[in-house]
Order: C-alpha cells, then sequence, then structure tokens
C-alpha cells in the first residue's frame, strides 16, 4: 500500500471529523499544488510537477469511469469507488513524493478532503486506487532529465566577464515531453535576420514601447505588462480552473480538461526551451545596448535602455508567456468547441488591486502575448512564432490524448 493508503486508513479509524468543502476535489488540488510549487522552484519545473499530478489523478478516476482512454493507466477498480478518494490520493501521493520537505502541509490538505468523504469502502479503495495510479505515473517521470544539471556555457572570451547567474531550464531541451514526440517536433525556424527590414521594426518597436522609462507606452500597456510578470502555473491555472466552474464539469470531465491543459502547458515549456537554447538569440537588453553591432543601419544603441522589469534568465527566441497561454487558449477552443467563454476574470500578484476580464479566449492569449512586448522581453516576431508554436502543441495534446473510449472497451 501507498504511504498515503497507510496514513488515510489510520485516520479512518481513528474517526477524524474535520471537514471541508470541495467544489471540485480536481481544482482543488491543482490550486494546492500550484500554491506549492509556484514559489519553490522555475515555472517550467513547476508545470512538470502540475503536469504529472494532473495524469495521475485522471487515471486513477478514469480507471473508474472508464470514459475515455488512460494516459498511461488503467487499473482494475469498481464502479462504486470513490472517484473523489482516488484523485486525492493521487495528487498528493506524487505531491509527496515530490515536495518532500512540504509533507505537513500537503498531509493536512489531504486529511481535510478526505475526511469529507464518508467512510466506506469505496473510500478507501479509492485510496488504495490513487496511491497505485501515482505510483505508476511517478515511475515513468523518474528518470525524464528533470534531475539533470544546468550545464549551460556562458559566451565569453578567455578573461572576459560575463553575468553569473544560472540560467532557466537549460535542461529542459533533453527533457521526456508528456505528450510530443520529442523536444523539437514543432521548433520553429531560426530568428529573423539582424539585417532585415523585420529586424529594423521589430527592434524600435521594443525598443520605444518595452523600456522602463518609456513616455510612449500607454497607461493599459503598462498594467498589461506589469499584469503578466506572473510566471508559471499562476499566470494559467486560474484560468483553466475558471472553465472547469463555469462549464459545471463532473469529476472525470475536470480530471480530463484539467490534464490536457496541464501536459499542453508542460510539453510547451519543453518545446519552447528546446527553442530558446538551440538559437540561444539576445534578449532586447543585450541588443539595444548593442544597436551598433547589429550591421542594421536602422537600428540605433542605447545605452542605458532596460525592460520594463528584470530579463528572465533564459534566451529570448521564443516567448514562453506566448506559447504557453495559446497552448491553453486552444485545449480551451478544441474542448469546449468554441473560444467565446464565460466571462473569465482573473487578478496578478505582479499588478495588485487590477482584475482582467475576456470572454474570448483567444483575447486572452493575445493580451499575454503582446504585454511581453510592452515588458521589454520579447520581439514581436516571437510572440507570434511562440503562439504559433502554442497552437500546434494545444491542437495535438488534444487530438492525441485521452480521447472518449471506444465503445468496444466500455464496461
Amino acid at each position: 500500500m501507498s504511504k498515503i493508503g497507510t496514513w488515510a486508513l489510520c485516520l479512518m479509524l481513528s474517526g477524524a471529523t474535520t471537514s471541508t468543502a470541495a467544489a471540485d476535489v480536481i481544482t482543488d488540488w491543482n490550486e494546492k499544488a500550484v500554491a506549492l510549487v509556484t514559489p519553490r522552484m522555475p515555472p517550467p519545473a513547476a508545470q512538470r510537477v502540475v503536469a504529472i499530478v494532473h495524469v495521475a489523478m485522471f487515471d486513477a478516476v478514469n480507471s473508474i469511469e472508464r470514459r475515455y482512454r488512460p494516459y498511461l493507466a488503467e487499473l482494475p477498480a469498481t464502479a462504486t469507488t470513490s472517484k473523489e478518494a482516488a484523485a486525492v490520493a493521487a495528487a498528493a501521493d506524487v505531491l509527496l513524493a515530490l515536495l518532500p520537505p512540504e509533507e505537513k502541509e500537503i498531509n493536512a490538505a489531504m486529511a481535510a478532503h478526505l475526511a469529507a468523504i464518508p467512510d466506506s469502502d469505496a473510500k478507501s479503495d479509492g485510496i488504495k486506487l490513487g496511491g497505485a495510479v501515482a505510483a505508476r505515473i511517478l515511475a515513468t517521470r523518474a528518470n525524464d532529465g528533470a534531475s539533470v544539471a544546468d550545464a549551460y556555457r556562458p559566451k565569453t572570451r578567455q578573461g572576459v566577464y560575463v553575468p553569473t547567474p544560472l540560467t532557466v531550464g537549460s535542461a529542459w531541451p533533453s527533457l521526456k515531453p508528456f505528450a510530443l514526440t520529442s523536444p523539437a517536433q514543432f521548433r520553429p525556424v531560426a530568428p529573423v535576420d539582424l539585417n532585415s527590414p523585420r529586424w529594423a521594426a521589430d527592434y524600435n518597436e521594443i525598443k520605444n514601447l518595452g523600456g522602463r522609462a518609456s513616455t510612449q507606452r500607454s497607461v493599459r500597456q503598462t498594467e498589461d505588462a506589469r499584469f503578466w510578470l506572473i510566471v508559471g502555473p499562476q499566470s494559467t491555472d486560474p484560468i483553466a480552473r475558471r472553465m472547469v466552474a463555469a462549464k459545471s464539469l463532473s469529476v472525470i470531465d475536470s480530471a480530463r480538461f484539467m490534464a490536457l491543459s496541464a501536459v499542453a502547458l508542460a510539453d510547451a515549456y519543453i518545446a519552447v526551451m528546446d527553442a530558446k537554447y538551440h538559437y540561444d538569440f539576445w534578449r532586447p537588453i543585450t541588443a539595444i545596448r548593442n544597436g551598433d553591432n547589429d550591421d542594421n543601419p536602422a537600428t540605433e544603441r542605447d545605452a542605458t535602455w532596460q525592460p520594463i522589469d528584470n530579463t528572465p534568465l533564459h534566451p529570448e527566441y521564443p516567448c514562453a508567456h506566448c506559447i504557453c497561454s495559446a497552448a491553453l487558449a486552444t485545449v480551451i477552443e478544441t474542448v469546449f468547441g468554441s473560444p467565446e467563454v464565460a466571462e473569465i476574470a482573473m487578478t496578478s500578484a505582479t499588478a495588485p488591486g487590477v482584475t482582467h476580464r475576456w470572454t474570448n479566449i483567444r483575447a486572452y492569449a493575445d493580451e499575454v502575448a503582446q504585454a511581453r512586448i510592452w515588458a521589454g522581453f520579447h520581439y514581436r516576431f516571437s510572440t507570434e512564432v511562440g503562439q504559433d508554436m502554442g497552437r500546434k502543441i494545444g491542437a495535438y495534446v488534444t487530438a492525441n490524448l485521452m480521447q472518449p473510449a471506444k465503445m468496444a472497451n466500455a464496461r
């Protein structure tokens, strides 16, 4: 029995009565997972954890209802097994394995959720099932490349200083994808030529609108730039959770939708880091402070130019925020059949007191992409390429994973 199974059975026997009302067990555990990983690891690593949590919850719930093809594991389970208990056990087991320092907090959340489920064979069977599925999923990701050390080699000449912070995601180009055939499956063509008119146009746009001291950027553009300084799952998963609530999804459909979203986002990070480190293209702060070295007479150097905030520690091309938001938007549009959505409202820790709202999921993705220009982090061509990659990844994931089971296989 898994460590969660042993712990939870002891809880049941002790007659614990702590209760929590869970509107949706899947999104509850998404929120818990995001809160745990966001301050503790960089965005690509955080999204990997969230994806493992969600495919484990999906396979656990789907082993009971069996409406869809499993992501990996379809284990024996009776139709009366508690889907909620199975999801809780699967999520908690994954988090305990991947975040051992947070054991106390994870156990407390698990206790609260399990205590709200009446004690029964269905509950204990669900706990056992969730733990078994989690173990299977964890085993497949144990040697996926996530633990490889950062070996990025800074570009320099002998004896010449370069900035020293470690990069983010340098090992991700070798990470095993969750759905893609390889990290390079959707690798884009090279960035635009530095002597081209397009380079000059996008260089000057971000130089004028993305600088910290810009007087040309509008108040709303500045707000958007700061709003989307949030990174990782906290910038995407609130959107997915609100879709579950708006559509009043069942446990199995919530598990599937959230797993598709999490996998698309995890593979988006893998794919974008593959492209970033393959092309190793310079960030705007580097390019603009070296505008006299790009062989383009239409770009002028600004020796003191800075973006609106600190530039992320990985190469520029393509835009990671853009690929992730477009991947999520494509999953939403594909699963629910339309880009039009009930109003989605979201806040941001990097823009206190501000709420953004959308009724079209493409408008959300476009806002994210534009914001990375206004922030001074990404050229327009990079945002366009990132969005294109995201749409391809979202479409690929929804077309190839967790599809409805054939009637012949139904119980």
